[in-house]
């Protein structure tokens, strides 16, 4: 029997919210499974073994608990103490096939425990090289038979001899990924209503001082109008509060409530899960600090308090969080330090820091925006930026939403989660930097070797909006809350001052705007009705995708009626309108909050300065091109042999278990199942080795160097278009003698390529990231930083825009006058290394130079591939809750 497979170990969320634990199953399990096999009813029994079972036998029960994690693989789904779901499989057929059954607890009927099962058994078998499950069940067994038939893979069905056989690759396909990626969003949504949006909150720690940070909360919780139930509970029992009963314990507490508020210190938090565990309490929020920010004694108390948390089922937010507010009627809670509720309205905002907590709200009720909900993390131990984005995807109430990360816990999953957000409504991230400085204490973040740009491409793939601050990011809010999206780019620019208006269309022009009218410029003194017909013709030119507008009063007292007028205007055109007006005091303000002296609400995006105006409507009108851009399936091309890449990586990381570089041959026999064909280039020692290898390949040939330091250096290091045999070893006598001296002297002959561009096709694994794609234009774009980055997978659309996102693309588009190269040669060639890249995390690097492109096609001329045992990825493709 191999070792305990630690990494299968998860913790996940079931389909009522709830926490439960997969692991695999352990000979120490047997009293577990004989009362869960004695708790079943016989039909259960029946159904599971085709026969009455009442009692399972010491040998059933040794062969069930005893496995070997290879050929035979079997889980067990914990929820607290209680074993509530068994799920196994029995490899066959050389192990390309395995039965796999499951057994679900009948109390735990209709949670989703056997598509959790389902989930990690198709997961560990694509692990060990299972291509396909295979499962007899009895006709009468209908949620066993929807467990396969909803997954989302492509059964196969058979009745024989009063038996359903059923059969299906567990390979992912769009379907399966669909129906995973749509349960667990729905899953943790479910798990975090409670803590957003709860029917009954007790909070602990409500001492009889007033200043006291438990009583402080309770009274705001209180004060603040809160609908639900409201309880206080303190280990002191006082009379501080008229009328109010003070519970001692949790426990004590007339019946379980949605979410308990901890404000105790650190020490005595454990004995307060513990009894909410007891109580059956769904969530909490931990405001104490001396947790993980604390040091390493902190960090224990942390990581026993998630711990103690999960095995009884509920969600943590914090802890050292700043707490958790629910603008919404008729909810109104603020279970926060916050002073005061805000209004409600549609902005969803996220904050990791406390301090930064204070700051975004307070910036938020300084721009007259409208919260309906505002979550900070703290320490991030549990809830994270992730799971509260999969509770907005589907809340109606929330229409924009902002986050604040100093550090992300899990790149891939956050990609893929805020894609599908982003679909739906507006994203903002800030996200200061990518260094460890930035990382604050208490979070747990893996380091990083990638170049942050692919973090920012990481945000572009989703369709996220990144800025650097919170004033742009409320910029973008103004915007995105009280106005149309842009259809386009294409602005017109109207105002009363050349100055405003030059510096609008500079910083349009400078930001990807194209100025399609104006700057129109009226006099200073211009009439109220002449501004009117201006901005009237600018909304009803139809090049025109947005309006910017720039005044400047003279006159005191016709501020408020310029701004009456344009929000008039504007509020009966479909197209977005921003501006900026100075010399009167107010107007900008009532302009944001949308109260103007008619008492209108008509809200016109105000800022300072043209230049902030026209920065949020270019950053609306990029995410309005994602949006409306053809994103494409995610890519799978045919002819993958994944058998023969993973026979190849199991025998070299056999004969060196620390990893290597990969030989020629072997790089050529990876890449070649995937598809992807290396030319061949016969490495010479001298002159004359390389006049026979150049008539061995037929001319005309180059002969250059492989040596890394110089091989994208086509002047120094190649000679091409070489013809006849003295051309050759004049070539490899000139090399030779110019790059012996470096030690760059590896020299080879290869067939002269169809003139073309030379490209980089790389990619490598990253601890943070995972696999990390990069492409660019090789020799001078490359080396001066051109580099495009993308995290697989990749839809079509995003390969289509990581070869775009390089400065250097308008070099494909016209090769030496002949034309634009194979473009969906190159697209194919990045797809395939892309999968490869996703697939196979022992890759820690492969790099494909020179790639050469051309109209006719694409040539892979070299690559070289290094691989290593395989890192732990985060986001594995089953479901699994983080440990923060």
């Amino acid at each position: 029997m191999t070792d305990y497979p630690q990494h299968w170990e998860a913790d996940v969320v079931l389909r009522d919210g709830s926490v439960a634990q997969v692991r695999p199953i352990k000979p120490s399990d047997d009293d577990a499974l004989r009362a869960f096999h004695d708790a079943q009813s016989p039909e259960s029994t029946y159904l599971r073994f085709f026969a009455p079972m009442k009692h399972l036998s010491d040998k059933d029960v040794h062969r069930f608990t005893h496995v070997d994690y290879i050929n035979r693989v079997a889980l067990v789904l914990r929820s607290g103490e209680r074993l509530v779901g068994v799920g196994r499989f029995d490899r066959f057929d050389d192990g390309r096939k395995a039965e796999v059954a499951f057994n679900v607890s009948d109390s735990f009927q209709g949670r989703g425990v056997g598509s959790v099962l389902l989930e990690h058994l198709a997961a560990i078998g694509l692990e060990l090289g299972v291509e396909e499950f295979v499962a007899d069940v009895l006709p009468q067994n209908t949620k066993m038979l929807s467990v396969f038939t909803e997954a989302g893979y492509a059964v196969n069905r058979a009745f024989e001899d009063g038996v359903v056989a059923l059969s299906f690759p567990i390979e992912p396909t769009s379907a399966s990924r669909q129906v995973v990626v749509a349960r667990e969003q729905r899953a943790e949504a479910t798990s975090l209503r409670a803590l957003l949006s709860p029917a009954s909150v007790a909070v602990v720690g409500v001492s009889e001082k007033p200043d006291r940070l438990g009583r402080r909360v309770w009274q705001q919780v209180a004060d603040g109008g809160y609908t639900g139930e409201l309880f206080a509970v303190n280990s002191s029992v006082h009379e501080a509060i008229s009328g109010v009963t003070i519970y001692q314990r949790v426990t004590d507490l007339p019946h379980p409530v949605d979410l308990v508020v901890i404000a105790v210190p650190a020490a005595a938090t454990l004995a307060v899960i513990d009894d909410c565990a007891k109580l059956g309490v769904r969530s909490v929020t931990v405001l104490s600090e001396g947790f993980a920010e604390a040091g390493a004694a902190g960090v224990k108390l942390q990581r026993e308090l998630l711990r103690r948390a999960r095995n009884g089922g509920m969600r943590v937010l914090g802890p050292n969080s700043f707490g958790l507010i629910n603008a919404e009627t008729p909810i109104r809670l603020n279970a926060s330090l916050a002073d005061r509720l805000p209004d409600p309205g549609g902005l969803g905002l996220f904050s990791q820091s406390g301090a930064l907590g204070v700051a975004v709200l307070d910036f938020a009720q300084l721009r007259g925006l409208s919260i309906s909900q505002f979550v900070n993390a703290g320490n991030r131990v549990d809830v994270s930026g992730n799971d509260v984005m999969q509770y907005w995807i589907e809340h109606d109430e929330t229409t924009l939403v902002g986050l604040y990360l100093e550090s992300v816990g899990n790149p891939r999953k956050f990609s893929r989660i805020a894609r599908r957000l982003s679909e739906r409504k507006p994203v903002i991230v800030i996200k200061p930097g990518t260094s460890a400085y930035g990382v604050p204490a208490g979070h747990r973040v893996r380091g990083t070797q990638a170049d942050p740009k692919a973090f920012q491409a990481m945000l572009d793939q989703a369709g996220v909006i990144r800025v650097d601050d919170l004033h742009r990011m409320f910029d973008v809010a103004q915007l995105l809350l009280h106005q149309p999206a842009p259809r386009g780019q294409r602005v017109a620019i109207v105002g009363n001052s050349d100055a405003l208006g030059a510096i609008a269309a500079d910083t349009a022009v400078s930001h990807g705007l194209e100025v399609t009218r104006g700057p129109v410029n009226l006099p200073a003194e211009a009439a109220l009705e002449d501004m009117r017909e201006a901005l009237r013709d600018a909304f009803a030119d139809v090049s025109v995708d947005a309006v910017v507008t720039n005044f400047m009063r003279q006159q005191q007292g016709d501020g408020q009626a310029v701004a009456a007028m344009l929000a008039e205007v504007s509020s009966i055109s479909e197209k977005p309108c921003v501006t900026t007006i100075l010399g009167v005091q107010g107007v900008s303000e009532s302009l944001a909050a949308g109260t103007l002296e008619d008492g209108s609400r008509r809200v016109v995006p105000a800022y300072p300065l043209p230049e902030d105006a026209v920065r949020a409507l270019a950053l609306a009108a990029r995410r309005s091109d994602w949006t409306a851009a053809d994103r494409g399936e995610l890519v799978l091309p045919e002819g993958i042999d994944t058998d023969a890449a993973h026979a190849l990586i199991d025998r070299v990381l056999e004969e060196s278990p620390q990893g290597r570089d990969l030989s020629t041959d072997e790089v050529h026999e990876l890449l070649a199942a995937y598809g992807i064909t290396v030319w061949p280039a016969q490495p010479v020692d001298s002159a004359a080795q390389a006049e026979v290898a150049a008539k061995d390949i037929g001319y005309p040939v180059v002969v250059k160097s492989v040596s890394p330091r110089v091989r994208s250096q086509t002047i120094t290091a190649v000679r091409a278009d070489l013809r006849h045999k003295v051309a050759v070893r004049d070539a490899w006598s000139a090399l030779h003698e110019a790059l012996s001296p470096t030690g760059d002297a590896q020299l080879v002959v290869q067939h002269m390529a169809t003139p073309g561009v030379a490209c980089v096709v790389e990619s490598g694994e990253d601890p943070l990231f995972g696999p990390v794609l990069r492409f660019a234009i090789s020799g001078a774009p490359e080396e001066m930083g051109d580099v495009g980055y993308r995290i697989p997978p990749l839809t079509g659309g995003d390969v289509r825009d990581l070869i775009d996102s390089v400065r250097a693309a308008p070099l494909l588009h016209n090769v030496g006058g002949g034309g634009a190269i194979d473009r969906a040669a190159l697209e194919d060639l990045i797809a395939r290394v892309a999968v490869l890249a996703d697939q196979l995390p022992q890759v820690a690097s492969l790099r494909l130079s020179p790639v050469n492109t051309h109209p006719g096609g694409v040539d892979v001329l070299d690559a070289h591939c290094a691989v290593a045992p395989p890192q732990s990825r985060q986001d594995t493709g089953r479901r699994a809750l983080s440990a923060g």
